[in-house]
């Protein structure tokens, strides 16, 4: 299922619009309320998620600014960890809301150093207005997806945060090791109950209680952590063979090449490929905050790496992605390239090129899925 896209207002001088602008809080709201450029907006605060006081402060604007209760209303909020339910709550109300991309928010940028936190709530009416009036560049529109779709979001999204967790928690280990002289020499992955046990100190003295206690802890959280991770892989891969669906042939597809395993092909589907409509590469890259970034200054005009204003989770896998892709497909055009490049580079170019070729390669992999066009030089598993 996708998400049919809201139609947008467009100013017209005549009729009008009454402009709301949300800050969400952890613990309340900022309201911003406005009827066009040189008004002066009038802010509110209400609880957070409180929707009946939402609900009053609109009515109240209304009467405040003299429109009557029938007149539409724009609004716009910045995406966070709110997620999506109050643009659903909005649209469902009757309201033209607009989730907005923080990062690309046009901001000057001594208003930028100057304050740390969310662009407030009179800047964004601001800017609402002047999006509705046709400046589509002073930000970004989040393309809001469907319940579904939005749903099957959650499973990689758990595997990446439990992976990091067990990342976090080995380092935990070894440091508490490292606080007794000890650096472990294999995976952390080996050191249970048994081995700590056979543990000694820098001095060859055997652990002491509270040492051994802590680490033990973290052995336990290590293994209940590796339990879930091996659950959900296995709950993924159960799907994948048993299941059937568009996105799930997708992520078959993707498979076939060699070097675009599960983690890649199931993020980048289930992100990306598997709800969104592109209509050009540009928009794939935008998309994915994988776009230069341009610099302008004076007479000077250059690129300054990637954008970073797209799906992050994506944009992570991309990179591990570039690497397996230099190491299984060596005579890809990819590949090639990327060596002609790099290959005598230093640490740091490698690492800028390995981004670059992360944004060739969702393209091309976008293109494949879409078009059936075959990365240039790729090899396909046999098996497949």
């Amino acid at each position: 299922m996708r998400t049919t896209a809201q139609p947008e207002t467009q100013y017209n001088g005549g009729e009008p619009f009454l402009y709301m602008a949300l800050e969400l809080g952890e613990k309340t709201w900022k309201l911003g309320f406005t009827v066009g450029l040189g008004q002066r907006p009038r802010l509110r605060t209400i609880p957070g998620s409180d929707l009946r006081a939402l609900e009053r402060e609109i009515s109240r604007a209304k009467q405040r600014f003299g429109l009557d209760e029938s007149v539409p209303v724009l609004s716009c909020y910045e995406a966070g960890r709110e997620g999506f339910w109050i643009h659903r709550y909005l649209i469902g109300q009757g309201i033209e809301n607009q989730v907005v991309d923080s990062s690309s928010i046009e901001v000057d940028r001594r208003a930028r150093r100057a304050k740390s936190d969310g662009l407030d709530a009179r800047k964004l009416v601001e800017m609402r207005i002047r999006y509705a009036r046709g400046e589509k560049r002073v930000w970004r529109v989040v393309h809001v997806p469907s319940r579904e779709d939005e749903d099957d979001r959650h499973l990689h999204r758990s595997l990446k945060t439990l992976k990091q967790e067990r990342t976090a928690i080995g380092n935990r280990m070894r440091g508490l090791l490292k606080t007794q002289g000890i650096t472990w020499p294999g995976p952390i992955l080996k050191l249970n109950g048994a081995a700590l046990e056979a543990l000694h100190d820098w001095e060859g003295a055997e652990l002491g209680a509270g040492i051994k206690a802590r680490i033990r802890i973290q052995i336990e959280l290590f293994d209940q952590v590796n339990q879930q991770i091996t659950t959900l892989e296995q709950q993924r891969r159960q799907q994948l063979r048993q299941a059937e669906g568009k996105k799930l042939d997708q992520i078959r597809h993707l498979e076939s090449l060699k070097g675009v395993g599960i983690n890649g092909s199931w993020t980048l589907v289930m992100e990306a490929f598997g709800w969104r409509e592109f209509r050009n590469r540009r928009q794939v890259g935008a998309c994915l905050g994988m776009t230069p970034s341009p610099f302008q200054s004076g007479t000077s005009s250059r690129e300054q790496g990637i954008s970073k204003a797209g799906n992050r989770w994506c944009r992570d896998v991309l990179g591990e992605l570039a690497w397996t892709w230099v190491q299984y497909q060596p005579h890809s055009e990819l590949t090639l390239w990327y060596e002609k490049r790099f290959a005598q580079a230093g640490p740091r170019a490698r690492k800028v090129g390995i981004v670059a070729l992360g944004r060739k390669l969702v393209i091309q992999l976008w293109q494949f899925l879409e078009y059936g066009v075959v990365p240039p030089g790729a090899e396909f598993y046999s098996s497949l």
